[in-house]
């Protein structure tokens, strides 16, 4: 038995090019193409597919949407997410969506096609070249430093633009507890001036729960 596939991405080249790829294979077929989110997933249910292969970026949404869609009513289906940016945070979202395996834009096609049999056969386990890597990226890099919940006020209002007496003031502090907070964020973030704290904080993710951009 033949393995049926179905692939989705927006530029029909690429689809094209696919679909030349796992035809010169015989134990795969190819059953439908689709550029879009809505599509993809109509053409899974009316095709019921063995594998399906997307592109990250779609039109309307996220290749991760339809690996969501099909991981909602199968867990025997192949996911193959393809992408030109394959960056850790992508990699790792893709895993935890539910992919079966990731593979950039610039491999061979025939990695494609060797990606979808091995999503074929294993479904539910994650095929990336790159994840060893990424694995170890994430895991040697730092701690955000731990801030007291004084020093996380003194770095919104840093990061509001205020200078030490006017954060003394905000907070009712003495200008030397507060230049000592501030010194104290400084050390923590390796600083050695208000904007590098900020940047550093903004890197860290010490500034996300401020919300739009405040400096």
């Amino acid at each position: 038995m033949t393995t049926t596939v179905l692939l989705v991405d927006d530029h029909e080249l690429i689809r094209q090019g696919l679909a030349r790829a796992f035809e010169r294979d015989d134990d795969m077929t190819v059953v439908g193409q689709a550029g879009t989110v809505a599509e993809g997933l109509r053409c899974f249910a009316d095709l019921d597919p063995d594998v399906v292969v997307t592109d990250l970026q779609l039109p309307d949404g996220h290749g991760l949407d339809i690996v969501r869609g099909l991981r909602a009513t199968s867990n025997t289906v192949g996911a193959v997410v393809l992408t030109m940016h394959a960056g850790d945070d992508q990699i790792f979202a893709a895993m935890e969506a539910g992919a079966s395996a990731f593979v950039g834009k610039d491999r061979k096609a025939t990695e494609v096609v060797s990606a979808a049999k091995h999503a074929a056969v294993a479904p539910r386990t994650f095929l990336c070249a790159g994840l060893a890597a990424a694995m170890m990226r994430r895991t040697s890099s730092p701690s955000p430093p731990s801030l007291s919940t004084r020093e996380g006020e003194v770095l919104g209002l840093l990061a509001d633009g205020l200078g030490t007496g006017e954060i003394a003031a905000k907070l009712f502090l003495s200008e030397s507890t507060a230049k000592t907070h501030i010194t104290h964020i400084y050390q923590k973030l390796g600083a050695a001036n208000r904007a590098q704290a900020l940047v550093t904080a903004m890197r860290m993710g010490l500034l996300d729960h401020l919300g739009p951009q405040r400096f």
